[in-house]
């Protein structure tokens, strides 16, 4: 899936810089769901729950990071759930 491929690999450069502004994640995220629909949010979600504990296990310095990105992406979930249900 090249949507889940690139949206993967601006979140790891993102980690590697140690730098994330909340628009580019915000937009990241909204350009997910335009390409791949909820179900590439949720893949998303799996990879960064994944990464967030390998990083936070080998004391990463970007491990805050990683874990800032999961947490958002849990959020964009919860919310775009919430927004569908009371549409």
């Amino acid at each position: 899936m090249h949507v889940l491929e690139t949206t993967l690999e601006t979140i790891a450069q993102s980690i590697r810089t140690g730098l994330a502004h909340p628009t580019t994640v915000l937009n990241t995220l909204i350009e997910t769901e335009n390409a791949g629909g909820m179900g590439a949010v949720r893949q998303v979600e799996r990879q960064l729950r994944l990464s967030a504990e390998a990083l936070q296990a080998r004391a990463h310095p970007n491990s805050d990071l990683a874990q800032a990105w999961l947490n958002a992406t849990r959020a964009y979930l919860i919310t775009q759930a919430e927004l569908k249900r009371v549409a």
